[in-house]
């Protein structure tokens, strides 16, 4: 891997350097093009607007949706480098850790299934996310909650999470970090700029992070580096093109597989260290990722623009892991009753996004709009090899918790294919956002989706056949919003989804796609000269026909390829509640961020159903700088959410965590920054809805930061 990032920095350099002889080559021309021309790209770079929300450039106050951001200046602050760590700070956002190396988010009720990365990406069918973006390459996280029809028409009513690449700026210089905290941390970060030409037309930036650390749990190794540069400018007189690549290469030694079984064959729960680990030492899960994106942009007129974006994205995947599990699905009264199930595995996954739109103003009706249209494809392919263990396969384990050589690696068979599948998804989109009167707009929306998907299903079900149903499907989206004052904003929104789904029923036949459905309406005001916006928005989520897991199949002969998986069934699971957001600053030293989220979830039958949801949450940043220390920075952030439970993993009463920072510049280019996380040292359970692991418990970590 060493080689691959080699290769990778030399090919970022390469493409540096390239750029900066062909536009110094260009200059000359340079000199003889209008003012108006040579600021196309500049200006492009000073005034970028994440379209994520709803494909329009619109501010978030005027977007009818509830949308929070987590910037740069908060990621750094909390130190907040990983994204499941950013996310957990976010409204209405619930990160299920339910293993080292795998979580699922979930809002409104639901697991997330759309990530972004600057407005493009593919829906995740399965919610499961491997592994953690390094936040140190992004401008800002976006979280769009609710049914996000304008972005794909394909997913579900819980949200969308977009990450906005960092891109070139219009001066040279950057910054460097260091870090080092519990558990070994040591990490290191730099990020530079660079313009290449007189005139500003051609910039680029390169962004590396390497960070290598133990963990509180039992012999968990994380070691993870990032390299991602960009480059962009002007093309003739009305093109501007950026080009970019990311390298990633991440590696976990003695992962869990699985979580933790609490539950004791009487009923008590058990109460384990926080170390406790159902690992092996000699297990591991490494990732190695490449993404490279291309997009031009041409003015065809002095407001309409017509852009062509290429995302292309290689991820390969080696294991060896160790299931544990019990039988009956409890422990024994004295911790054990826990089985060894090795497995070992090597996958890769091949994605690209090819999308294509024009946008701009035009007038009816004596009044300007904004239009927005285009077409788009998806590709995703996917494939699993495996190593059949052809030893030690259902060894039992010593009563738990045990340590990392409980369990001796298995001999290995010799590597066989095991699954493959793959998904194509084609959309022609609309939006547009009509100025009906002076204070009354309308954002409208339609998709026009095909999905095909074919190839075993990831839940590892006994389908009957290996064709999914294709979705064809148009998904409308419709908003209005009202302005009662120039700083008081009302709006309603609805939009419907849908999603095909990769569980299968007891019959071995895949369910039909799922139907998201979702309305809100909400009220945005600013205050404080517009430096604080706060929003309160009703919400109303239901899912038809979403897989809901039933059990396992027992109930034919052994022999049939169905028996012992898990099979599903379609249920109708109706979300509804109400969240409170504050945002901004109370002044110019004192910035907060202030959410919190009221949940109702009900089955078919009207009662309470995924209780492993927490139904209140609230979660709270606030940073000042001290007026007669001005060097001074201090921050905190809680979060708070309601007891959780699951039947099949535990009990979660409600707790509350708080993190804190302090940070001093020691002058105008060096700040050293000291962080505690869990700072009461508070025991708790991450999540319940795929099992249960613990949160870590207090932390420090000490930076040193230094503008170049």
């Amino acid at each position: 891997m060493k080689t691959h990032f080699l290769m990778t920095a030399c090919a970022l350099a390469a493409l540096i350097a390239i750029a900066d002889v062909a536009q110094a080559q260009a200059q000359a021309e340079a000199q003889s093009t209008s003012t108006l021309e040579k600021i196309v790209v500049t200006g492009k770079r000073a005034n970028r607007v994440s379209k994520g929300a709803t494909g329009l450039a619109m501010d978030i106050k005027d977007t009818p949706q509830s949308i929070s951001s987590i910037d740069k200046e908060d990621l750094t602050n909390f130190g907040l480098t990983g994204s499941n760590e950013a996310l957990a700070m976010a409204t209405g956002i619930n990160v299920e850790q339910y293993e080292t190396n795998r979580a699922t988010f979930n809002s409104r009720g639901f697991e997330i299934q759309l990530t972004q990365m600057d407005g493009l990406g593919m829906t995740n069918s399965w919610g499961t996310v491997v592994g953690r973006e390094d936040t140190f390459l992004f401008e800002s996280i976006e979280v769009i909650r609710g049914a996000n029809g304008l972005l794909t028409g394909v997913g579900n009513s819980s949200g969308t999470i977009n990450y906005i690449r960092k891109r070139p700026k219009n001066e040279d210089g950057g910054e460097f970090g260091v870090s080092f905290g519990s558990w070994g941390l040591k990490r290191a970060e730099l990020d530079y700029n660079k313009v290449f030409t007189q005139d500003g037309s051609w910039a680029g930036r390169l962004v590396v992070a390497s960070e290598d650390k133990d963990s509180f749990t039992r012999d968990l190794h994380n070691k993870r580096n990032t390299i991602y540069g960009v480059v962009d400018g002007q093309i003739g007189q009305n093109g501007t093109l950026t080009v970019g690549l990311t390298a990633v290469d991440a590696k976990q030694n003695a992962p869990m597989w699985g979580s933790l079984t609490l539950l004791h064959a009487e009923g008590s729960q058990a109460d384990f260290p926080v170390s406790s680990s159902t690992s092996a030492n000699w297990a591991y899960w490494n990732t190695q990722s490449y993404n490279a994106f291309a997009e031009y942009t041409h003015r065809l007129t002095q407001d309409w623009e017509a852009k062509l974006t290429y995302n292309v994205r290689h991820a390969n995947e080696a294991t060896k892991l160790l299931y544990a599990y019990s039988y009956t699905g409890v422990l024994n009264n004295d911790n054990t009753g826990l089985v060894g199930w090795p497995y070992r595995s090597q996958g890769s996954t091949d994605d690209s996004v090819l999308d294509a739109n024009v946008s701009g103003p035009f007038s009816a009706f004596g009044r300007k709009h904004t239009l927005l249209v285009g077409l788009s494809r998806s590709h995703e392919k996917t494939a699993v090899d495996t190593y059949a263990a052809l030893t030690h396969m259902g060894d039992s384990l010593p009563a738990f918790p045990y340590g990392g050589n409980a369990y001796a690696e298995p001999d290995w068979a010799v590597r066989a294919p095991s699954t493959r599948g793959q998904q194509t998804l084609t959309r022609m989109y609309v939006a547009s956002r009509l100025v009906l009167t002076d204070n009354l707009k309308a954002i409208v929306g339609l998709n026009a989706v095909h999905l095909e998907r074919s190839g075993a299903s990831i839940y590892g079900s006994a389908a009957t056949n290996t064709e999914y149903p294709d979705t064809n499907k148009f998904s409308p989206y419709v908003g209005l919003t009202y302005d009662f004052t120039p700083d008081v904003l009302g709006y309603v929104s609805y939009s419907d989804i849908f999603q095909n789904q990769d569980q299968t029923d007891h019959g071995g036949h895949y369910l039909a796609p799922m139907k998201g459905v979702n309305a809100e309406t909400g009220i945005k005001a600013e205050w404080l000269n517009k430096q604080l916006m706060t929003t309160f928005a009703l919400f109303t989520a239901k899912q038809q026909n979403l897989a809901t897991y039933a059990g396992l199949i027992t109930d034919v002969p052994t022999t049939d390829p169905r028996y012992n998986t898990n099979w599903y069934e379609g249920k109708d699971v109706r979300s509804k509640g109400f969240e409170l957001e504050a945002v901004g600053r109370l002044s110019k030293d004192t910035k907060v961020s202030l959410g919190y989220t009221h949940l109702i979830l009900t089955g078919p039958d009207g009662k309470d159903i995924y209780e492993w949801v927490p139904r209140n949450t609230l979660k709270a940043r606030v940073e000042s700088r001290m007026p007669a220390l001005p060097e001074l920075h201090l921050g905190l952030a809680g979060r708070w959410q309601s007891e959780i439970s699951n039947v099949s993993y535990g009990k979660q009463s409600g707790y509350a965590v708080a993190d804190v920072f302090a940070s001093y510049a020691l002058n105008s280019k060096m700040t050293v920054r000291l962080n505690v996380d869990n700072l009461s040292d508070k025991k708790y359970i991450t999540g319940l809805a795929y099992g249960a692991l613990y949160g870590a418990p207090r932390s420090y970590g000490v930076s040193l930061d230094y503008k170049l």
